[in-house]
C-alpha cells in the first residue's frame, strides 16, 4: 500500500494488533508497525501518543457512548434498567469486530502494563456512568454500586462473547449478564 492511500489509522491498528500477537507488545517498535502498515513513523505519531494507545483508540468514545445512552434513558427507568440502555449502545460499537476484539484481548492479557492500562479504563467508565446516574436523580452509594455492576456487567458479557467457542451476539451475551445480575441480587 502506498503512504498516500487512505485509512492511516485503522491501517496502523491492524499492523499494531498483528504485530504484537505475533511477537508480544514489548518486542514491537513503533518503526515496526508504521513499516507494516506502509507508512512512516511520523504519520504513527500523527494518530496515536505511543504503541499502548493503538490498542485503547476509542475508549473516550465508547465511555462517552455508555454514560450518554444512560443518561438519555426514559427518565422513568429504574437504574439497571437504564443500564441495559447503554449496554445496548455500547454493543452496537463492536458489530462486525469480534475478531479484533479477541486479538486485542489477547495481546492486553499478556502484558501487566496493558491489563493496568485496562482497569483504569474500566474505572474511567464506571465514573462516567455514575456521574450519568446521578444526573438522572440516582443517589449515592447506588449510583457508584450501579455504574460498577453495569461495567461488571459488561467486562462479563464481552469475555464471554470473544471466547473461541461463543456463538452468540453482545447484546444477548449483554442482556444474559444483567439477568444473571439481577438474579444474585433478588436471591434467585
Amino acid at each position: 500500500m502506498g503512504r498516500w492511500e487512505p485509512n492511516a489509522r485503522e491501517r496502523l491498528a491492524t499492523a499494531a494488533l498483528d504485530l504484537y500477537s505475533e511477537r508480544g507488545y514489548e518486542q514491537t517498535t513503533v518503526a515496526e508497525i508504521a513499516g507494516r502498515a506502509g507508512l512512516t513513523e511520523r504519520t504513527f505519531y500523527r494518530h496515536y501518543a505511543d504503541k499502548r494507545e493503538v490498542l485503547f483508540a476509542g475508549s473516550a468514545e465508547l465511555q462517552e457512548l455508555f454514560a450518554r445512552a444512560v443518561a438519555g434513558a426514559p427518565q422513568a427507568t429504574a437504574p439497571l434498567d437504564a443500564l441495559l440502555v447503554g449496554l445496548d449502545a455500547v454493543s452496537e460499537a463492536f458489530t462486525d469486530r469480534r475478531d479484533f476484539a479477541r486479538k486485542r484481548h489477547a495481546v492486553i492479557l499478556a502484558n501487566p502494563e496493558l491489563r493496568e492500562r485496562e482497569l483504569i479504563k474500566l474505572a474511567s467508565m464506571a465514573a462516567a456512568i455514575a456521574g450519568a446516574l446521578r444526573e438522572r436523580g440516582v443517589a449515592e452509594p447506588a449510583a457508584g454500586l450501579a455504574a460498577e455492576a453495569g461495567v461488571a456487567v459488561f467486562k462479563i458479557g464481552f469475555e464471554r462473547w470473544i471466547a473461541a467457542a461463543e456463538r452468540r451476539t453482545l447484546p444477548h451475551l449483554l442482556r444474559d449478564s444483567l439477568d444473571e445480575l439481577k438474579a444474585v441480587a433478588t436471591g434467585g
